[in-house]
């Protein structure tokens, strides 16, 4: 290696880490940017002038913008935790009527800015439902399997493609129909379609 070589490897090294409220500051200049123009229009050099940083610092803590946005999703709000109500009502209505939940306005225009990424951006795609989709998923295959184990519905339901009815409901008719999700229509999509689905043969 040469010594100018060597000599970048050596201060790459010895940078000071992003994080802390420096990393705050740039993920919140993330999402400034992402509910703005969208997914496919933010750019590395769009948030480094949001946040007063340098394309440099930007890429010692995020390979590229899939990554960080992906990030930006995740930090921003603390972890949905299921709440055990005893039913499975309660407990659907508990995660989709919530801050972070369907019925969060930020929540779907979160969605909105980057749906069209997700059939476009590979990388994006695949992080995006492993990292931010993920986590939701088991949280809510976790309540149904709690209403399985107590008896409440039947052991023989699909747990795939339940788990995927209620968003997929309120989402359809927040993007192709535009009407947000509410928690009127949480509510009746639990009691006309969920729980008739999950206990009747």
């Amino acid at each position: 290696m040469s010594p100018a070589r060597a000599k970048e490897a050596l201060a790459s090294l010895t940078r000071p880490r992003v994080e802390g409220e420096r990393e705050q500051e740039i993920l919140d200049a993330t999402l400034d940017i992402l509910s703005e123009v969208g997914y496919d229009r933010l750019t590395m050099d769009a948030v480094a002038t949001r946040a007063k940083a340098s394309k440099a610092t930007l890429y010692r803590r995020w390979s590229g913008k899939a990554q960080l946005v992906i990030d930006a999703l995740i930090h921003d709000k603390a972890p949905i935790v299921a709440a055990d109500t005893g039913t499975l009502r309660g407990d659907l209505l508990s995660v989709f009527c919530g801050m972070g939940g369907i019925t969060d306005p930020q929540q779907m225009a979160i969605l909105g800015s980057v749906i069209t990424a997700i059939s476009r951006d590979e990388e994006f795609a695949e992080a995006f439902r492993r990292d931010f989709i993920g986590p939701k998923k088991h949280i809510t295959e976790g309540i149904f399997q709690r209403a399985i184990d107590r008896g409440e519905i039947r052991s023989d339901i699909d747990l795939d493609l339940i788990t995927a009815a209620l968003p997929g409901i309120c989402l359809h008719r927040a993007f192709l129909l535009g009407e947000p999700p509410t928690a009127e229509l949480v509510t009746k999509v639990i009691d006309l379609v969920i729980l008739p689905a999950v206990t009747r043969g």
